[in-house]
């Protein structure tokens, strides 16, 4: 498996209805920064995307936001990133988002987060990729999502090793520890364990 370079972040486009998470989307950001790994992104400038996008270029991150045209007009693209990729829906900016990063870490968000997160888990279970996908769980924002997964194996629609698509880790610094933790197994340059 390859190095832990860029880490596709999904997150919500709102702020949420606590400075929690706002506040682990900033912290997510400096940190992916700090380790070296680049962030690749939803590309815009609201909600939990522009707070994981301002803490990244705020520690010097190469980040890379991956945003729909339509959204452009609706001028919420963020104009401080390093690339901004404007793709023509928002199947081809998940596939771009894809292509571009070595692992995946889920934060809170509606349901635009709650459809990328599925979606590359989907693929992973496809055996589309073998990429880690860790799911930060942000004051028990994850648990409902885990709680479907459950209930989709308890109801016999998904087998039991669905569980070992994702890792469920609780907060930014053990997400941060756990990405330089797999880097580090792979021989990564970005590993500061």
């Amino acid at each position: 498996m390859p190095d832990i370079h860029a880490v596709a972040v999904f997150c919500g486009a709102h702020p949420g209805n606590a400075p929690i998470f706002h506040d682990a989307a900033t912290e997510l950001g400096r940190a992916l920064a700090r380790a070296g790994m680049r962030l690749v992104y939803g590309g815009g400038r609201v909600g939990l995307m522009g707070a994981v996008a301002d803490g990244a270029i705020s520690q010097g991150g190469h980040v890379i936001g991956v945003i729909p045209e339509f959204l452009t007009r609706w001028e919420v693209a963020h104009d401080g990133v390093a690339e901004l990729i404007v793709t023509d829906s928002m199947h081809s900016r998940k596939t771009r988002m894809f292509e571009l990063s070595d692992a995946f870490v889920s934060l809170p968000g509606g349901l635009g987060t709650l459809d990328e997160t599925i979606e590359i888990l989907t693929w992973r279970q496809l055996r589309l990729h073998d990429k880690p996908i860790l799911i930060c769980n942000v004051a028990g924002s994850a648990e409902p999502l885990v709680a479907a997964v459950d209930a989709a194996i308890a109801a016999g629609f998904a087998k039991p090793d669905v569980r070992e698509l994702f890792e469920l880790v609780d907060g930014v610094a053990a997400t941060v520890e756990r990405l330089e933790h797999l880097n580090a197994a792979r021989g990564g340059a970005a590993a500061l364990l």
